[in-house]
């Protein structure tokens, strides 16, 4: 028989594939262990197969319980949801628990090789990798793994950070592609934080390689003096100094995206984006051909989303004359921050951009980080536990104080995520059963969620 399943996609990637009734499952247990209070109201089983209407329905109930589950404080950073995404990830791919190789990349290029299960969350890698170099437990929150891909002129693209809901080796494998490694970063921002990573030898190492990573790459502005200075410290093995000397220097520290448009100061500008400092820097190409470099301060952002929209594909007749027609949609990303310009004058800022995702991640720890140590709190136990986590502030506490919300540019954008917010999406997309989990790319839906193959997704 046909039943319905969906295709859950965790911060615009797919994540797993799940029924109606497993969702159910873990709704229940939720609500066993948490109480009916806590827990979001879930969509009730029906008796009779659901109409096209009632299953769109469902979806879309679906999805806000997700997320709704995702943001809380308590829900969200449990493990039964956690595992329940860990479980369903592995499912999905098909791929049995056994003992693997798994390659983590470092700055300067130099592969580390642990072995872990395949069922071994993120923060078991990452653990591994610290045990394999001799990196202190007290250091290893300061570090994060990160999905980069290799493009063929050796340049990087962030994708995302890694998060406690996935399995690195599954995460990696289901890409298929060679293009694709996990990358050991640091995963603070404040540099006045380097002085504990850097009285460990094996800290002062990752750090070292990282920071002259980052200027062979121009991820770090340097001058002719400056190089030179930097050349003559390299020479002498100062490893310290090195890095002081780098934190002098713009954009120590930052991360630099991919060439993307924004619609700042004007619709449809080329532009480069790095987040670092508390900010997202800005070198926009104007129509003129003029270059223009501004920041967006993360303290004067008043609230920030990721949205998706999708390009259908182009149809090829030959191809579905010849039933080989394979072309896919093309799913858009866009990050939109409302920014307070001046006194009492806030304005939407957008960023298109396949690495939307991962900006907001930024952003996200970035406030993180701010509120620990307006709160006097310790960095340290945030980053050993902070792999999605969110410093939840009272209302008093926004970073920015402002009249109410301007209007979105577009009205059909989703709802405006807060500050004091996981940023962390989570969408359904209706789909017809497969036993292939080599189907999945194929058969999701993107747009209106639209799904092949009704029948009672309730069994």
């Amino acid at each position: 028989f046909i039943f319905l399943a969906y295709n859950i996609h965790v911060n615009g990637v797919l994540h797993c594939r799940v029924r109606y009734s497993q969702l159910l499952g873990l709704h229940e247990q939720i609500k066993k262990e948490y109480g009916s209070n806590v827990v979001p109201a879930f969509p009730p089983k029906k008796i009779f197969t659901l109409t096209p209407a009632e299953v769109e329905q469902r979806r879309e109930q679906l999805e806000k319980y997700m997320q709704a589950v995702r943001q809380d404080p308590l829900l969200g950073a449990s493990e039964m949801f956690n595992s329940f995404l860990r479980k369903a990830q592995q499912e999905t791919q098909q791929i049995p628990t056994e003992d693997v190789a798994l390659d983590i990349c470092l700055s300067n290029g130099q592969k580390v090789t642990v072995n872990i299960l395949t069922s071994d969350q993120t923060e078991d890698v990452l653990d591994a990798v610290a045990t394999k170099l001799d990196l202190p437990d007290d250091l290893v929150g300061y570090f994060s793994l990160f999905l980069i891909r290799e493009g063929v002129d050796g340049g990087l693209t962030f994708v995302r950070k890694l998060q406690e809901f996935e399995l690195p080796y599954v995460s990696i494998t289901s890409l298929r592609s060679s293009e694709f490694h996990i990358l050991l970063r640091k995963s603070y921002w404040d540099m006045a934080y380097d002085g504990d990573v850097m009285d460990n030898r094996v800290g002062l190492n990752l750090l070292y390689a990282q920071t002259v990573s980052d200027i062979e790459r121009s991820w770090i502005l340097v001058n002719k003096d400056q190089h030179r200075q930097l050349k003559s410290l390299q020479e002498k093995g100062s490893k310290k100094e090195f890095i002081h000397l780098g934190q002098t220097l713009k954009y120590y520290g930052y991360i630099k995206f991919d060439p993307c448009i924004t619609d700042f100061p004007e619709k449809g500008c080329q532009v480069i984006v790095s987040a670092g400092n508390n900010e997202l820097n800005f070198h926009v190409k104007l129509p003129n051909e003029q270059m223009k470099e501004g920041s967006f301060k993360v303290t004067r952002m008043r609230c920030w989303r990721v949205t998706s929209s999708v390009t259908p594909p182009l149809i090829d007749q030959s191809q579905i004359a010849s039933g080989r027609n394979s072309s896919k949609c093309e799913v858009k990303l866009e990050l939109a921050f409302e920014y307070l310009m001046s006194k009492d004058r806030l304005q939407w800022v957008t960023i298109t951009s396949q690495q939307a995702i991962m900006m907001s991640i930024c952003l996200q720890s970035m406030v993180d980080e701010l509120m620990v140590k307006k709160s006097g709190g310790s960095i340290k136990k945030m980053l050993r536990k902070r792999h999605n986590g969110s410093i939840h502030r009272p209302d008093s506490q926004q970073a920015v104080k402002s009249p109410p919300l301007l209007d979105s540019p577009d009205p059909n954008r989703e709802q405006i995520v807060k500050l004091s917010t996981k940023l962390s999406s989570v969408s359904l997309r209706g789909i017809s059963a497969s036993n292939s989990a080599n189907d999945i790319s194929g058969n999701d839906f993107h747009g209106n969620y639209a799904f092949e193959g009704i029948g009672d997704d309730d069994l």
